[in-house]
């Protein structure tokens, strides 16, 4: 199982292979966990703060970690309410592919 540290490390690591997202995106996984995408800046800067973001994506760990594997489609999670979006659902769809590279 993921922690928060290993997922927040995967992220910073796409990020750095990532086209510039223009908004921030933070990731709710629960226990009152959070990484924040700061996509506004190249590189995007990753970080665990409860910061202001154009969308919130609340997911739990292990469904993050299932999809930054790629065994979780995120359009099936969406509609599953297995991810929940507050904000842009075009934002995350974004966020969503860039994670799927």
């Amino acid at each position: 199982r993921m922690s928060l540290e290993s997922v927040t490390e995967d992220l910073r690591q796409r990020a750095g292979r990532a086209q510039s997202l223009g908004y921030k995106v933070k990731f709710d996984v629960g226990d009152g966990s959070f990484v924040h995408w700061d996509g506004t800046s190249t590189p995007p800067v990753i970080t665990n703060d409860d910061a202001d973001a154009d969308t919130t994506i609340t997911i739990d760990l292990e469904n993050m970690e299932k999809l930054l594997s790629g065994d979780l489609d995120p359009t099936f999670a969406y509609a599953t309410g297995k991810i929940k979006v507050e904000g842009s659902v075009g934002v995350a769809l974004k966020m969503a592919s860039l994670l799927g590279d």
